[in-house]
């Protein structure tokens, strides 16, 4: 289990510093008149957060990986949101690198 906890923690690294790159350049974007949307993430994605920045959401994953910590939970069920939730950030910010 500590691998895999080490793992998410490695991986919250990288979507972090992504996410402060992309929130940048998204500024950029809507100083420039573009970068016209309400979220990034729907609520069918699984985060409960509404932003048209990135940092929300990386905080909803630091609070969602902070549970983990908790004996009163299904660890089980909580990594494979977590993950599904990691997998879908890494995914948009790569596609956002790409098309900038």
């Amino acid at each position: 289990m500590q691998q895999v906890l080490a793992k998410i923690t490695e991986n919250m690294q990288i979507i972090y510093r992504k996410a402060i790159d992309a929130d940048s350049a998204l500024d950029k974007l809507q100083k420039s008149g573009k970068a016209k949307f309400s979220v990034i993430f729907t609520e069918d994605n699984g985060f409960t957060t509404k932003s048209k920045r990135f940092g929300p959401y990386v905080d909803e994953l630091a609070k969602d990986i902070s549970i983990l910590q908790s004996d009163n939970i299904n660890i089980k069920n909580e990594i494979t949101v977590i993950v599904k939730k990691m997998e879908l950030m890494l995914l948009t910010l790569a596609k956002l690198k790409i098309t900038l």
